[in-house]
């Protein structure tokens, strides 16, 4: 069969042109020529009966239809074995989706994934393709996890390869409810000359490994005519899920970003990322795309040595450990989706050492950080000007979520006073830079959670327009309205 032509098209520009160069002749763009395949608009034997069939029938195509006579996708999502993970993905794969999951290296994708295909062998079979391990390597990973003894050891089927057009080969053939390709970096396409992790071959993969996807609908469609060729579900019949999930994993740059080109978040269906520090037990699931959920749920899990597993309490899991209170410690009811989350703010406050003062912040923003250092001198006494200034998130949760302003303030006023916050306070509010307080979104939803662990004194923003403070059993609310009211209220 003859090779596939391929262009270097301009990412700025879109101008083509046959040979790589540095810099685009038509809009002077510099490295901004990727290879990229030159798609014939060919048919293929089953769209060309479909298109005899409509014309048969006296449709020319596909004809716009009202919203809401469209027919609904009524697929059943595949369960992945573990809570954390389909409470991220919305219940679950979808059938037909293509999901990217991207993280730190040595944080534990590999691992996710493959507990995963052992959740999803009991409803199908799954293929692993891997293009950074051998099959030996992956065995070894499913034995430490425990993984070889039931049914994953025969429903999962592994292939050490990375050609994409030898993966969507064997995809075809082996039927599986779940296709993994580990990772996306490694993948290539036999048509273009680029090494593997290059823009052109991460886009072209991803599309391919979309398309299949996609397709596999009308794929499934012909396994119960194949159904005694010995492919699907074991005992030669077709798979019990019908459409096909494909699951890719993806590096990270240094900056924690997705490696590769920005088309391929837009193309898959959604962005899952495990976040964590890779020396801590804890782990984060989050979706910063996610087409068939909320992107706004959590999972937290915890690596142990049978592999990640949910956490009993995972409201606790962010809280330190002391053996009293101490100074610039506060903390906070966050809210994750639907999730309460107790997350313990710690700050700490010393006379710089050098001309600038230093502004550290870790799991938190660093711009919001510097915000508040302004707030509390101008508004609320508390000068900073002349100290470095450190912040943390204990466990290493990362947050960007306006309501930790409050909390982050008082731990950075109690630090510089040295004096501790009281037992059992919880603290949570907006701080504007008039030095308000305003609301936040599920109050009462993390008082709740809060007087649940036992805490007692909750310090919030008042509520506007003279609404009631929320009344929690067991918690005492303390309603202040600005943040010099709440210093006064958390530290005396």
């Amino acid at each position: 069969m003859a090779r596939a032509q391929s262009r270097y098209v301009c990412q700025s520009c879109g101008e083509a042109f046959l040979r790589w160069e540095g810099q685009c002749r038509n809009c002077g763009g510099w490295n901004s020529l990727v290879e990229t395949l030159v798609r014939e608009p060919a048919r293929s034997a089953k769209a060309t009966a479909r298109a005899s069939v409509r014309a048969s029938a006296g449709h020319a195509g596909d004809q716009p239809e009202a919203l809401a006579r469209v027919a609904d996708l009524d697929l059943p999502r595949l369960s992945v074995g573990l809570p954390e993970l389909d409470r991220v993905l919305g219940g679950g794969l979808v059938p037909g989706s293509v999901v990217l999951v991207g993280g730190e290296p040595g944080i534990g994708k590999s691992t996710l994934l493959l507990q995963a295909a052992a959740g999803v062998a009991e409803l199908g079979t799954v293929l692993y393709a891997s293009g950074e391990e051998s099959a030996a390597q992956v065995r070894l990973r499913a034995t430490r996890l425990g993984l070889t003894d039931g049914l994953a050891g025969h429903a999962v089927r592994v292939v050490a390869e990375s050609s994409i057009d030898r993966i969507v080969e064997l995809a075809l053939a082996e039927r599986p409810s779940l296709l993994i390709v580990d990772s996306i970096q490694t993948a290539t396409v036999d048509d273009l000359d680029g090494a593997a992790g290059s823009v052109g071959q991460v886009r072209e993969s991803a599309l391919r490994l979309m398309e299949l996807a996609k397709g596999s609908k009308d794929v499934s469609m012909d396994v119960s005519r194949d159904a005694g060729r010995g492919h699907g579900a074991p005992g030669g019949g077709p798979g019990p899920i019908g459409a096909l999930a494909v699951v890719i994993v993806g590096h990270v740059t240094k900056d924690g970003s997705l490696a590769g080109p920005k088309t391929l978040e837009h193309l898959v269906d959604a962005v899952i990322g495990l976040e964590g520090e890779r020396y801590a037990s804890l782990r984060l699931l989050r979706s910063t795309k996610n087409r068939f959920g909320s992107t706004e749920e959590v999972g937290v899990l915890e690596m142990g040595e049978r592999g990640l597993s949910a956490l009993s309490d995972p409201a606790r899991a962010f809280l330190a450990e002391h053996d009293g209170p101490a100074p610039g410690s506060v903390v906070a009811p966050t809210l994750e989706g639907s999730r309460p989350l107790m997350v313990e703010v710690q700050a700490l406050t010393a006379s710089t050492a050098y001309g600038t003062p230093r502004r550290t912040a870790s799991g938190l923003d660093q711009n919001r950080l510097a915000l508040l250092v302004a707030v509390l001198g101008r508004r609320a006494g508390v000068a900073l000007g002349s100290h470095d200034v450190y912040a943390n998130l204990a466990g290493g949760l990362v947050l960007d979520e306006p309501a930790l302003d409050l909390p982050l303030a008082i731990a950075l006023a109690s630090s510089f006073r040295d004096r501790p916050v009281q037992p059992g306070t919880v603290a949570i509010g907006e701080v504007g830079l008039l030095g308000e307080l305003r609301s936040v979104s599920g109050l009462e939803r993390r008082l709740r959670e809060a007087a649940r662990l036992g805490f007692t004194r909750a310090i919030v923003p008042r509520a506007g327009r003279g609404g009631p403070a929320p009344v929690v059993d067991g918690l005492e609310v303390v309603a202040v309205g600005t943040l010099r009211e709440a210093l006064e209220r958390a530290l005396t």
